[in-house]
């Protein structure tokens, strides 16, 4: 089984219209040669392809985008935040009805939905096997005021993460701050309320403050070492001091095969061949041999995320192919047991912990 940390499913299907239920490839043929192409990639998520690679257990966000960061195209977009509140329960919506609808779809809210998960996975049918889904809030605009985190719990909302952009909490991608008045009441909620802490989008003061005070259960879902990549906004990726300090934390990092997030200078123009898969088993390498560790390690692949499979590495087409970095870092030595616990078991020693409260 693989955990895949970061997907956009419920923004993906509002936003384009995207039908997951069925393949990515069929949706890339309904999509050919329209906007959406030129907007968020050539799909890589759909049912098909999530069986076809054994992805049992998938962070499935609530996603949206603030108004002062909006293009013109958007319409999953809030300008204050009840907007927020009503856009965000309207995603939440979505999952609900992918469990209703899909039998083989479950919503992780408890730890023994979480274990159903892992032994369906032991099913030698391939429809037999669920796929869970780990509810995480992106941006935590959508919570009106920090008491509302138990709501949000009470519906099935398992991680949040205080940053996107800027929010009322906290500093984000582009736009700097640590954590507000309001961010620190919200992280105490939080924690009263046994939820995991999603880093990957807060600045580098941010980070800090939030490992420094927060008691409970910290990840970064989808957030690859700066050390190995420059970008415009270079807070959007860990430094070593960021990576150590979550390790000290016993948190988890998932690494995002996002060619823009693992080669310096990359661009579309410069096509997949320009980054093989070993960009991506260079970011693990480089996080196990900075912590002497493969504890700390996991996918968190953001596909559909703004990107598509036209921008991440050349040998990956699409969420089905996340088991071949698992077979790179056995050709690099990492053993059975190694990789194990990069495809999974890393995030779920995290998950068993956090939903023991549940």
């Amino acid at each position: 089984m693989i955990i895949d940390a970061h997907q956009d499913i419920a923004w993906n299907m509002r936003q384009f219209g995207r039908d997951y239920r069925g393949s990515a490839l069929a949706i890339r043929k309904l999509e050919a040669g329209s906007a959406t192409v030129k907007r968020n990639g050539y799909a890589s998520l759909g049912m098909a392809e999530w069986l076809a690679g054994e992805i049992g257990i998938i962070f499935a966000t609530i996603f949206l985008v603030p108004e002062h960061r909006k293009d013109s195209w958007d319409t999953e977009t809030y300008a204050d935040a009840e907007q927020a509140h009503k856009l965000a329960q309207a995603q939440l919506d979505l999952y609900r009805r992918m469990e209703d609808e899909l039998e083989n779809v479950r919503i992780i809210r408890t730890l023994s939905d979480l274990e159903a998960v892992v032994e369906s996975q032991s099913s030698p049918d391939l429809l037999k096997r669920e796929i869970g889904l780990v509810i995480l809030m992106e941006g935590a605009d959508p919570i009106r005021e920090p008491k509302e985190v138990e709501y949000w719990r009470q519906q099935g909302v398992r991680i949040i993460g205080p940053a996107w952009a800027r929010t009322r909490y906290a500093g984000g991608t582009g736009e700097p701050g640590g954590l507000t008045i309001d961010g620190f009441e919200l992280l105490g909620v939080m924690a009263d309320q046994g939820l995991i802490l999603d880093v990957s989008h807060m600045t580098d003061k941010g980070i800090f403050e939030a490992c420094d005070m927060y008691p409970g259960t910290i990840v970064a879902t989808h957030a690859n070492p700066r050390a190995l990549c420059t970008l415009v906004t270079p807070e959007r990726l860990l430094t070593d001091r960021h990576i150590l300090r979550l390790v000290e934390r016993d948190a988890v990092i998932g690494i995002v095969p996002y060619n823009k997030f693992l080669k310096t200078g990359w661009v579309k123009a410069d096509g997949k061949r320009a980054v093989p898969l070993s960009y991506v088993t260079a970011a693990v390498d480089h996080i196990v041999q900075l912590t002497g560790s493969v504890d700390h390690v996991g996918i968190g692949s953001d596909f559909d995320g703004g990107f598509g499979a036209d921008a991440i590495p050349f040998e990956l087409d699409s969420v089905a192919d996340l088991p071949l970095i698992g077979q790179r870092l056995q050709q690099m030595g990492y053993d059975d047991a190694a990789v194990a616990k990069f495809n999974s078991e890393n995030w779920l020693r995290v998950l068993r912990k956090a939903l023991a409260v549940f």
